[in-house]
């Protein structure tokens, strides 16, 4: 049976949903470990970026009356880089078992609280005008938006794990370069899908489906 969709009764349905106990643990859990990440990444990057504390260390070992060349510099700083990889790799097998369980989460949802069944709703609607239409369009290119963000997440899990575990497996150890490139193009994909969901949802919030970001923390409707 086709529904309407009628804007001027109740425009924001769509986007205010009743969300499960897991999916909203899910998500916050999802959200810190993509946050920590990302700290971590910036940290590495600069603070404790190896090529860039070389000089820092040669100068401090100076100050004491020892006197090292470049390499050996670089060794000593690579050893907090090397500690920063370990956190790394921690936080990526969290994020392995969050994208696990999260399959796990969508098989076990109510029927009518899956992506899936969502999106089939959605296209059910017959909007009466054009704000509903509007509506429903932008609707199903957020649930589709989705579709991105787990094959990212999939793409980054994935690579992540054939980074951590190279050295166990032959055939890894050869393709490094590849893995580490496509592993960190998608990191930083992910870090630009998770700022624009950010801004959406505040956006969204504070006009026209409002309650959306409690939604995922009482549960919803």
């Amino acid at each position: 049976m086709v529904q309407s969709l009628n804007p001027s009764v109740n425009p924001s349905s769509l986007f205010r949903q009743k969300n499960s106990v897991l999916i909203r643990i899910w998500h916050w859990l999802t959200f810190l470990t993509l946050t920590a990440i990302l700290i971590k990444v910036l940290i590495a990057s600069t603070a404790l970026d190896p090529r860039g504390n070389i000089k820092m260390v040669e100068e401090r070992l100076a100050s004491k009356g020892v006197t090292i060349t470049d390499e050996q510099a670089f060794s000593v700083s690579h050893s907090f880089d090397d500690k920063m990889w370990d956190v790394h790799k921690l936080l990526g097998y969290g994020l392995a078992f969050l994208l696990l369980s999260r399959i796990v989460i969508e098989l076990v949802q109510p029927g009518a609280q899956r992506v899936k069944a969502r999106i089939k709703t959605a296209l059910k609607l017959t909007p009466q005008n054009i704000t509903g239409q509007k509506l429903m369009k932008h609707y199903l290119f957020v649930k589709r938006g989705y579709i991105v963000f787990y094959l990212l997440l999939l793409i980054i899990v994935l690579t992540g794990l054939g980074l951590a575990f190279e050295h166990d497996f032959e055939f890894l150890d050869h393709f490094h370069k590849l893995i580490k490139k496509v592993h960190s193009f998608c990191q930083y994909l992910m870090y630009g899908y998770v700022f624009l969901h950010l801004c959406g949802v505040i956006i969204a919030d504070n006009s026209h489906s409002k309650g959306i970001v409690s939604g995922m923390i009482n549960g919803g409707e």
